[in-house]
This record gives structure tokens, C-alpha cells and sequence, in this order.
């Protein structure tokens, strides 16, 4: 049996902030999905995930709440876990440009692993105090933005009662993920597990991160039975506006489709169980890695389809908005 978690990095875009968006808007924008022909963020995501049976692990920045104060995070973190979903620690620093109380006087930057050791303990307690006085449960887990992360973040995480890590990519570029055990395996690191981002090879020795926008539902229908033969944790990411064109006005229907044909595969794979990280055993995730089960291998036909299916989505959800 393998624990599947679909894991959504839940935030309002600092971009649209930047360029003046009010909160408001960037809610409809970021968190809602809402477009002219209807709402496909978090309720949307969570609408499929229990049509399905299956938890959502909401990855909740909650950041922003240092400038917009921090309303609207309670109401976010009030709806998350009435519907039965898990709430975990997510930092995008980019918001501390704006921040008029920082806790880490004024110093800026745009992930967390460029700031001091002492700068990011202060920032990942500050985090995790917010999202517990907006009602979520202390945070165990723990996404860095952009992966930004390095080995001092991980170092940090045992200080706040954060048992696992999820900021390791290995298809992230080194200049944003500095952590420096670079692996697809669950692995015992500076106290915590890190449960990296899983995938599959795409092209000989080339990952592809088992992203909703990044995998066709071909590929990610074969990676998610290639994890339903082993016992290792598989690890999904989406994001709260990933249903959405670029410029977040319109559907995206074909990342809906995968969307939807993710929750399907999960469910119907009787050697799959959806879960969050409280529902992990680290010992037993540990126990089980050390079979070192390799990544699917590379199937050149999927990926061709993949590129032609993004290819005609561009054409069709992003050109012509």
C-alpha cells in the first residue's frame, strides 16, 4: 500500500500585489479561481477531491496576513478544514517588501533559504504562529516557495515541531532549491523527513515533477500504478490558481482534465491510499525507502503526447486571453 498526498500550495500572487491588485481581487484571483464562466480554485480542487474520497494537504502561505492583516487567512483556514482537509506551513517571503512589522527588520528577499539561519527560524516561528491564531493546527509539514529552501531551512523546521519537508524538486534549478541532498526518495535529514516532490523520467535521465500542470493524465495515471507496486509515499503538487489560464482569467480545461483524471486514478487503485502527513508513520516511510524504488522510466510516446497536448493548450488558454 502506497499513501498518496495531493498536496496544493495555497497563495495569493505577490506578482498582482505588486501591480496593485487589491485583496480582494487577489483572492478571486489566487485563492477562488474566479473567473466569467465560473470558480475553479480551492472549492473547485476540494469539490473533486471528496467526489473522489480523497484529503487535500493545502500548503497555506500565510505570510500576506502581515500586510492584509489576518482575516482573510482565518476565514481561508476556517474552510479548508471544515470540508475534512489538511492545513500545512508554505512561506513565500517576496510579501516581506511590504510588510510593515517584519519580523526580520525589513530584510528582504525572494525565498527563504537567502536569509540568515537566525533571520529563518524567526520567519518559519512567525509563520507558524499565524497560521495557528487563524485556527489551523500547529503545522507539521513544511513547502518552501519557489523550493527555495537550503539546508539551513531544514536545520530550522525542528524548532517549530515540523516532522517533514517537502521543499525538495529535483527538477528545480539549483539557484532556487539549495538544499544539498538533491533526491526522489524519502530520506532522515537534519531531523525531519523530507518527503520530496515525486515524478518520473520524462527523457533519459531527465525528471519531470508529478505537477497537475507539468504531467499529461497519461503520464501521470502511469507514474501514480508504477507507485501503487511499491510502498513509498507519492507526493502531487498543484496550486490554489492552477486551473486557470496564466493571466488567471479563464479556465484551464485541460488541466482540469488531468485534475480530475488524477482523482480518478487515485481512487480506483485499491494499492493507493490518499492521506495527509498526519496520517504518515516516519519509521515506517523510512523503513520502506530503503528499498530504493527508481523512478519510472522514460517512455518517449507519452512524452511527445504531452507535448502536443501543451502545445494545443497554450494555443488555446493562453494565446487567446
Amino acid at each position: 500500500m502506497a499513501e498518496v498526498l495531493v498536496t496544493i500550495d495555497t497563495e495569493l500572487s505577490s506578482r498582482l500585489h505588486r501591480h496593485g491588485a487589491s485583496l480582494a481581487d487577489n483572492l478571486e484571483r489566487s485563492i477562488a479561481g474566479k473567473t466569467a464562466a465560473g470558480a475553479f480554485g480551492v472549492g473547485w480542487q476540494m469539490d473533486e477531491l471528496e467526489r473522489a474520497g480523497l484529503k487535500g494537504v493545502f500548503f497555506v502561505d500565510p505570510l500576506p496576513a502581515l500586510v492584509h492583516g489576518p482575516a482573510f487567512l482565518a476565514n481561508l483556514i476556517a474552510l479548508l478544514l471544515a470540508r475534512g482537509h489538511e492545513v500545512q506551513l508554505h512561506i513565500h517571503t517576496e510579501w516581506l517588501e511590504w510588510a510593515p512589522a517584519s519580523p526580520v527588520g525589513g530584510r528582504t528577499g525572494r525565498n527563504i533559504g537567502a536569509f540568515s539561519a537566525e533571520d529563518q527560524a524567526a520567519l518559519l516561528a512567525r509563520a507558524s504562529d499565524l497560521l495557528v491564531a487563524a485556527g489551523a493546527p500547529r503545522p507539521i509539514a513544511f513547502r518552501a516557495g519557489n523550493y527555495g529552501a537550503d539546508d539551513r531551512t531544514i536545520a530550522a523546521l525542528p524548532g517549530i515541531g515540523v516532522k517533514w519537508d517537502s521543499s525538495v524538486n529535483i527538477g528545480c534549478p539549483d539557484d532556487s532549491c539549495r538544499v544539498s541532498l538533491k533526491t526522489h526518495m524519502p530520506v532522515a535529514l537534519d531531523g525531519v523527513v523530507e518527503l520530496p516532490v515525486s515524478g518520473l523520467l520524462d527523457r533519459p535521465g531527465h525528471f519531470r515533477p508529478a505537477q497537475v500542470c507539468a504531467l499529461s493524465a497519461w503520464e501521470m495515471r502511469a507514474a501514480l500504478r508504477h507507485a501503487a507496486a511499491g510502498s513509498d509515499p507519492f507526493v502531487i503538487v498543484t496550486h490554489s490558481f492552477e486551473m486557470l489560464s496564466r493571466n488567471r482569467q479563464r479556465p484551464n480545461r485541460m488541466v482540469m482534465h488531468r485534475f480530475r483524471s488524477m482523482c480518478a486514478e487515485i481512487a480506483n487503485q485499491p494499492t493507493l491510499r490518499s492521506a495527509g502527513f498526519s496520517d504518515l508513520d516516519p519509521a515506517v516511510v523510512l523503513t520502506n525507502a530503503r528499498a530504493g524504488r527508481p523512478l519510472l522510466a522514460a517512455n518517449t510516446v507519452r512524452t511527445i503526447g504531452r507535448m502536443m497536448e501543451q502545445a494545443f493548450a497554450t494555443a488555446m488558454y493562453e494565446r487567446a486571453a
